[in-house]
């Protein structure tokens, strides 16, 4: 048998609230508030982001320092915006009569955090929205090249392609040597041959020697070289597309790391933000029910 406070003689039954606990205006209102200081501070954070980075090699700050760099702005931007928005929250709350204090503190926390929530879903929606939009317009304007590139194709068949990585290492196998006599005479049908055994080569990662020592054949007919001067050139090229390949890839394992910590980084700026907006709350809460607290 359940015992109620209406069976227990001398305690009257608690009378029901006529209204939520939760006040949604004043939840939509810190919300906007904090969804609109993270959207500046971030343009704020991009300016000067853009100013540390460069598109040259070796020019700017390191992935490493960008990273960490913005980890520290995630969390300064969190920091900001969620205890401005959860203060504005506990100040607009509509006040609670005849609520115990710990009542009063859990309910102020909860509109911290549910403001906090609000924001944070705007400013994801915000920029999904401006992420489509960009990708919209990269999708045309690559149709639209892509639609260029076609009608060109049947001209550039019988040359190497502007972006082809490989053209300036075939140019340098079937460059004649300083003062040598040997004519550049049409060298299109080698160039794609050579252009092919070293794209292969790049996809298996490594080059037979009957490969190598074919080039160097074609290498030797073609800029006047000695046979063990080509296979040298050869070598020394092969040498020069492994580095190439070196550094790209720990550029990209660079920027693997670099978006992990990011990745981490923007975990914990949220999880701050979301205690920052609570705390924000309950002090905004207190002053708008006791503005002698603070005092």
């Amino acid at each position: 048998m359940t015992t109620t406070f209406s069976d227990v003689p001398g305690i009257a039954p608690a009378a029901e609230a006529p209204r939520s606990a939760v006040s949604w205006g004043a939840i939509f209102a810190g919300a906007a508030v904090a969804a609109a200081v993270s959207l500046a501070l971030m343009i704020l954070g991009a300016g000067f982001g853009l100013s540390i980075v460069s598109p040259w090699s070796n020019s700017g700050v390191s992935a490493g320092t960008f990273a960490v760099t913005t980890a520290v702005g995630l969390v300064v931007i969190q920091w900001i915006a969620s205890g401005l928005g959860g203060y504005v929250t506990g100040r607009l709350r509509t006040r609670w009569v005849g609520i115990h204090t710990d009542e009063v503190f859990f309910r102020d926390t909860a509109h911290g955090f549910l403001a906090w929530c609000v924001s944070t879903l705007l400013v994801a929606v915000l920029l999904a929205s401006i992420a489509f939009g960009t990708a919209s317009t990269s999708v045309q304007a690559g149709a639209t090249v892509a639609s260029g590139a076609a009608q060109g194709a049947t001209a550039a068949v019988s040359t190497s392609a502007p972006g082809d990585p490989t053209g300036y290492f075939v140019d340098q196998l079937l460059r004649p040597p300083p003062g040598s006599q040997a004519a550049p005479a049409d060298r299109a049908d080698a160039r794609q041959e050579v252009t092919r055994i070293m794209m292969n080569g790049a996809a298996t990662g490594t080059l037979p020697a009957a490969d190598k020592s074919y080039l160097a054949q074609i290498v030797a007919s073609r800029t006047g070289l000695s046979q063990a001067d080509a296979e040298k050139r050869v070598d020394e090229v092969i040498a020069q597309i492994d580095a190439t390949a070196a550094r790209a890839k720990q550029a990209t394992d660079a920027a693997r790391k670099a978006g992990l910590a990011t990745a981490f980084a923007t975990f914990l700026s949220l999880l701050i933000g979301a205690f920052i907006a609570a705390v924000s709350a309950a002090l905004g809460g207190r002053l708008r029910d006791d503005p002698q607290a603070v005092r």
